[in-house]
């Protein structure tokens, strides 16, 4: 007898009683898991039990558990499910009474409870009105009570579901696919619902649900153990938070590690996303193995009629369409062929997996098992014929993903590339991405799919794709530790020197043009030759294009615009004349466009600020769809400008996407004069965007000082707080040595907040530094920005200057 026993039944029934017994096991850090979920459960009816008794409950009466509490399963703030269950016999009034006598004591202890009171007829008419209900009552216990009452309606509920579940399991088929739109999938969010989300504790009741119906079943190896986890890092999620919450928030998650016993809060979503993995995988498998003898079912009747009900009890043949070698098509999935000897072919698992991806159906269960099971592993390096299989895969699409899933959920993906297994379920803190790390791989594949045809080597691209984030579960910079990774898989996989050497080349500097488009001043031929010569051939510059653009898709919707798209193709040209035989051009000074330069002169003539605001479209020739607009700001040089307009814009919630900025030169009477030309590209943070008028007036007044921006900012961000999940990194500014000969490149990256550009154009100003360009680039909640400053007599500066201005800007923003 434990220790918990023994003080449990020295004490009352009472709710101080319970309370103390309660808090003791919560407080038992030997006792975790199964064992605490069970044992809080029992004490959980021992104390109901006794609440009951003591009540005197007329005859047919009886109390139920019913859902998690049902199966036994108590986290530390679960609420309690409970149904008074009655034959209809006593008197109503007593039965109200003896539901006030549970009820009450439940609330005063500040425990969530849901509570009914039926019949057996009652629960099953309610049950057949409603899915959940009808759930929670497929676990149903006897807890106090009349136990023939109980057991006759859990019999008579179990009837109902099997009888009725070719009409139920379509609706909780589609509960679940609603559930699963809202929710996302638990196996990559950053911050998931480990119950509601797809693959969570409610997808795992489910499966119950559907083994219990006798229709289908679900695959059960690894999935205990996955239910299991996600109810550890519940019961820890409420002991960390002392709160009933199934959502593991991004500030919860090193508690909960801790409670674990985990190393950190990484480790802990590898697991829980594991998990996830187990049970996404089976749902997928059970809804479709559901559907399936639905189908058959509802065709049986038809063929009987067709045949004129003489079938004699015939089994019909089952038709198996060839896809390949040792594989075909049954029952709209992939299967293997009768003829096919796995132990023999070390292709097969890879020619299966591309047959069904190209086919675009799913492969069986049994198939994959069969594959995991037998096999003969692949020679290496591995021969051409596989290396052609992969590719293959890769390059179906879409269709991919499920067939690649299917091979992970097995293990044959990581016996197939071991390196696999460090990417497995990593997650990935940026907001920017929307999956981990594997699954991201997976789905650049799948984007580079469609760009295939602007590259004479599909087959690199797609299998660089595949591998370009390989290094992230490795320490230090990941495209480093990947260039090292992805020479050894792709010598593995059988490519020829050359060939590796370029996969390494596209996998190492994978992320270099859209870092350069967007931070560096491509007008600089430095620029362009730095990374012409990173590249070192016109074949690895296309791979490396279209591998950027997959990559900025696959990432999620703040990685890829029309804007980038352009300056990235717009660097693709020009290093592309270099590798041909030319040069990088040196700088000219480019021509103003009409526009700027009308502007010019109209701020030239009356003195003062003079805007234009032109809208653009993400998809011109489609139904135009405004994502932002080009301003262009002229005005005679001085200084404060870029600090003044960019703090306007803040003012005016327009989030900025690019700028640059240039001095045109005019002729007058007395000679030339300057005017500063700004081009921005801005987007309105929310709402419509500002009349150009009202945003030329804030300008005039910043500029005079009669507008505090600085204030004015402090203000609005003391009146509408941002809300901040985690505390941010501090900022960084460095200094980009060699990347110009023109002007000094000081690089920020910060959290990005409304009047950051303000701050820094502050802080350049105070350094008496010209802003000569600016290139800005928002990721997500991360701002990357490169100035490129000169002196006051235009040249770039000292190496201790540059020190300087860089750990003063650094200051002033980290204060």
């Amino acid at each position: 007898m434990t220790s918990l026993e023994v003080d449990t039944q020295a004490e009352d029934s009472g709710p101080s009683g319970y309370a103390a017994a309660r808090l003791r096991l919560l407080g038992e850090k030997a006792r975790s898991g199964p064992p605490r979920r069970s044992a809080l459960a029992r004490i959980t009816d021992d104390w109901l039990n006794g609440l009951f008794t003591a009540a005197g409950p007329p005859r047919g009466v009886a109390l139920v558990a019913v859902g998690g509490y049902g199966r036994g399963e108590l986290s530390p703030r679960s609420d309690l499910d409970l149904l008074l269950l009655h034959d209809g016999t006593a008197d109503p009034g007593a039965v109200a009474t003896l539901a006030d006598r549970i009820w009450y004591p439940v609330w005063d202890l500040g425990l969530a409870l849901d509570h009914s009171v039926r019949t057996p007829a009652e629960a099953r008419t309610t049950a057949g009105e409603d899915l959940k209900v009808q759930l929670g009552l497929l676990d149903a216990r006897h807890v106090a009570g009349d136990l023939g009452l109980v057991t006759a309606l859990r019999t008579t509920v179990l009837a109902d579901w099997r009888n009725q579940a070719p009409k139920r399991l379509p609706e909780l088929d589609e509960l679940c696919r609603d559930r699963a739109e809202r929710m996302g999938e638990l196996q990559y969010l950053l911050e998931p619902d480990l119950k509601e989300a797809r693959g969570g504790l409610r997808d795992a009741q489910v499966l119950r649900a559907v083994a219990a119906s006798w229709l289908a079943d679900a695959p059960r190896e690894g999935l205990d153990g996955a239910r299991r986890r996600l109810l550890d890092a519940r019961d820890a999620l409420h002991l960390a938070t002392g709160r009933a919450t199934d959502r593991l928030a991004l500030q919860e998650q090193d508690a909960v590690a801790q409670e674990l016993g985990l190393l950190d809060a990484d480790t802990l979503l590898r697991e829980v996303y594991e998990a996830a993995r187990v049970i996404s995988y089976a749902t997928d498998v059970t809804w479709r193995e559901v559907t399936r003898v639905l189908k058959a079912r509802s065709g049986r009747p038809r063929l009987r009629s067709l045949l004129g009900g003489r079938s004699g009890g015939a089994k019909q043949p089952v038709e198996r369409t060839p896809l390949a070698e040792g594989v075909v098509e049954m029952d709209g999935e992939v299967v293997l062929a009768r003829t096919a000897k796995p132990e023999r072919d070390a292709v097969l698992p890879l020619r299966a997996a591309a047959a069904a991806a190209q086919s675009g159906l799913p492969i069986s269960l049994h198939a994959v098992r069969r594959l995991a099971a037998t096999a003969k592993p692949l020679p290496v390096p591995w021969p051409a014929e596989a290396r052609e299989e992969l590719v293959t895969l890769l390059g179906a699409g879409e269709p991919a993903v499920p067939v690649w899933e299917a091979l992970e959920a097995e293990g044959l993906v990581t016996r197939l590339l071991p390196d696999w297994e460090r990417v497995r379920c990593r997650p990935q803190r940026n907001p920017v991405h929307t999956w981990t790390v594997d699954r991201h791989l997976v789905e650049t594949a799948v984007r580079a799919s469609s760009l295939t045809r602007r590259v004479g080597r599909p087959d690199l691209l797609l299998v660089a794709a595949l591998l370009h984030d390989i290094g992230k579960g490795w320490p230090g910079d990941h495209s480093v530790a990947g260039e090292t990774i992805a020479r050894d898989v792709a010598t593995r996989i059988g490519f020829d020197r050359a060939d590796v050497g370029v996969i390494a080349t596209v996998v190492r500097h994978h992320l270099l043009l859209v870092e350069t488009a967007t931070r560096r001043d491509l007008d600089d031929p430095a620029t362009v030759q730095a990374v012409a010569t990173a590249v070192g051939t016109p074949g690895a510059l296309e791979l490396l294009h279209a591998l950027t653009e997959a990559d900025a898709l696959a990432t999620g919707p703040a990685a890829w615009s029309t804007w980038r798209a352009s300056l990235v193709a717009d660097l693709v040209k020009r290093v592309a004349g270099v590798l041909a035989g030319g040069s990088a051009p040196e700088p000219e000074p480019a021509a103003p466009s009409a526009e700027q330069e009308r502007l010019a002169i109209e701020a030239l003539r009356t003195g003062e600020a003079v805007l234009s605001l032109h809208a653009e479209a993400e998809n011109p020739g489609d139904e135009p769809e405004p994502v932002g607009v080009e301003l262009h700001i002229a005005l005679p040089d001085q200084p404060g400008v870029l600090p003044a307009t960019a703090g306007v814009l803040a003012l005016h919630r327009l989030t900025v996407r690019a700028m640059d900025l240039r001095a045109i030169e005019l002729p007058t009477e007395l000679g030339a004069s300057a005017v500063l030309v700004l081009s921005w590209r801005v987007a309105a943070e929310y709402g419509s965007l500002p009349q150009a008028a009202r945003l030329r007036a804030d300008l005039v007044r910043a500029l005079d000082g009669s507008l505090d921006i600085p204030a004015r900012l402090a203000e609005r961000e003391a009146a509408y707080p941002r809300r901040r999940g985690v505390t941010a990194p501090p900022p960084r500014v460095t200094v980009a040595a060699g990347d110009s000969r023109l002007a000094t490149v000081i690089e920020v990256r910060a959290q990005d907040a409304p009047g950051l550009l303000h701050r820094i154009g502050r802080a350049l100003d105070a350094a008496a530094v010209r802003v000569r360009s600016a290139h800005v680039s928002t990721l997500g909640a991360n701002a990357v920005d490169a100035f490129y400053v000169t002196d006051g007599t235009g040249a770039p500066l000292t190496t201790t200057d540059a020190t300087k201005v860089a750990e003063t800007l650094e200051a002033a923003l980290r204060g």
